[in-house]
């Protein structure tokens, strides 16, 4: 099975892709991260996790704190440029960026691959994979929903970050799960997160 790739930029919404990532490692051989300085600067903020400041560090790190075994995750760069995702020869069967910037959005929507986490987005459009933006913005200004309008005119899953309460949430992580629960039906990815709704 190929490798699903997640990019974390420097939105609110760290919890979000801590608990995706958790999930992943329970069913996935491979996961492909990358991390803006920004995102590591929001994990230090909203989590207790302090990642690093270099791939290595950031993988290991990650590795310990989400019980992954060893290469089962794999971290790249903003700049590594030989990774896999920079190739349509070899794209993720698969890439989330969660939680999405208004300005990671930006770039995709308009095809700026200046750095590594754009790139891999544009492989994975022209390479008719499936792409899921998690953004995390209030209010969204008539840009943000024109950039998110193209991209989903081409078949790009915009994801809002926004739970639901049907289902009675007994805490901030019920909230959570409910999200990622959502993004792992996309990824038709199997958990227990959250039971199919049943009327």
């Amino acid at each position: 099975m190929k490798p699903i790739a997640i990019a974390l930029t420097g939105a609110s919404g760290m919890p979000y892709a801590l608990t995706l990532l958790k999930e992943l490692v329970k069913t996935q051989d491979k996961i492909y991260v990358m991390i803006s300085t920004a995102a590591n600067t929001v994990i230090a903020m909203e989590t207790d996790l302090n990642l690093g400041s270099d791939s290595r560090s950031i993988e290991k790190s990650l590795c310990q704190y989400l019980g992954a075994k060893d290469e089962q995750i794999e971290v790249f760069s903003k700049n590594q440029w030989t990774a896999p995702v920079a190739s349509g020869s070899n794209p993720p069967r698969a890439m989330i960026v969660c939680p999405c910037t208004m300005s990671t959005l930006s770039a995709i929507a308009n095809g700026h691959g200046d750095n590594l986490m754009h790139r891999a987005a544009d492989v994975v459009i022209k390479e008719q994979k499936k792409l899921i933006l998690v953004p995390r913005e209030t209010p969204y200004s008539a840009i943000h929903l024109e950039n998110m309008l193209k991209l989903s005119q081409l078949g790009v899953v915009i994801m809002d970050a926004n739970p639901a309460f049907y289902q009675s949430p007994n805490s901030i992580q019920d909230l959570v799960n409910f999200v990622v629960a959502r993004i792992l039906d996309h990824l038709e990815v199997p958990h227990d997160l959250l039971p199919p709704w049943q009327g």
